[in-house]
């Protein structure tokens, strides 16, 4: 026991020792920018960066180029006057995100309920003389069970809730349907400091409800998924620690 014991000591002082190492670096390099603007970060190649991803998107089916003779314009060109709106998978289209949520409910219910039930037998075939030498002297004919009961519950709830979201997100399309409705997904990340914000949008459009420059708005949006939210310090201070919505969710009162 007193090795572990000295083994947890001698652990507990590193991890201390190299905390503060760490701090007195962190704080060097703070000292040592006193008076003078956060330098910028030097442009790099981005492939050149450990654990970089190739970014992989749903593609339509590869097209073999081919001149038309006489043409000056290639087939399946994304210009001149063709029409420029999402149309095939991986195509781009900008989601006009208008949230706007307003919802207030009052309920309250109230319930009650009395029950009473007595039962005597004050003449039974002559055999009420027999009672007291069954259940004892003091028991009476005429009152040999009596019951009541009464309940009663009452509550109340309210809810009022007042959201607004509006934003503008790309959107890729992921999949074509085959009455040519198009699956659509999008997803944005901003950072600021330490705090990462999330937007997300799914959900399946008509080609006909894309306008000509290319956008949607979110209302027209068939089976929309839109989620808003966050993770990083600010999102981790303000949700309960692990224990604590484990206990929530098994303790009974």
């Amino acid at each position: 026991m007193q090795t572990l014991s000295l083994r947890a000591g001698l652990r507990a002082l590193a991890i201390g020792a190299l905390a503060l190492t760490l701090g007195a670096c962190a704080a060097a390099d703070r000292l040592a920018n006193v008076g003078r603007a956060p330098a910028l970060t030097a442009i790099e190649d981005p492939t050149a960066q450990p654990g970089y991803v190739p970014v992989r998107m749903p593609m339509p089916t590869p097209e073999v180029v081919s001149f038309a003779p006489n043409s000056l314009w290639r087939q399946g060109a994304r210009g001149f006057f063709k029409d420029q709106r999402a149309a095939q998978v991986g195509d781009l289209v900008t989601v006009r995100v208008r949230v706007t949520d307003r919802a207030q409910i009052d309920n309250q219910t109230r319930r009650s309920r009395q029950n009473g039930e007595n039962l005597g037998a004050g003449g039974l075939f002559g055999l009420e003389t027999q009672y007291s030498q069954v259940f004892g002297d003091d028991v009476q004919a005429d009152a040999l069970v009596a019951a009541t009961s009464d309940s009663s519950s009452a509550g109340a709830g309210s809810i009022r809730r007042s959201e607004n979201l509006t934003t503008n997100v790309a959107a890729v399309v992921t999949q074509v349907l085959p009455n040519g409705n198009l699956v659509i997904e999008g997803k944005q990340e901003i950072r600021v400091n330490f705090e990462v914000r999330e937007l997300i949008v799914a959900g399946i459009v008509r080609p006909e409800d894309i306008e000509n420059d290319n956008t949607i708005d979110s209302t027209k949006i068939a089976q929309a998924r839109i989620a808003y939210g966050g993770r990083g310090q600010i999102t981790d201070v303000q949700q309960p620690r692990y224990g604590q919505q484990v206990l929530d969710v098994l303790l009974p009162f």
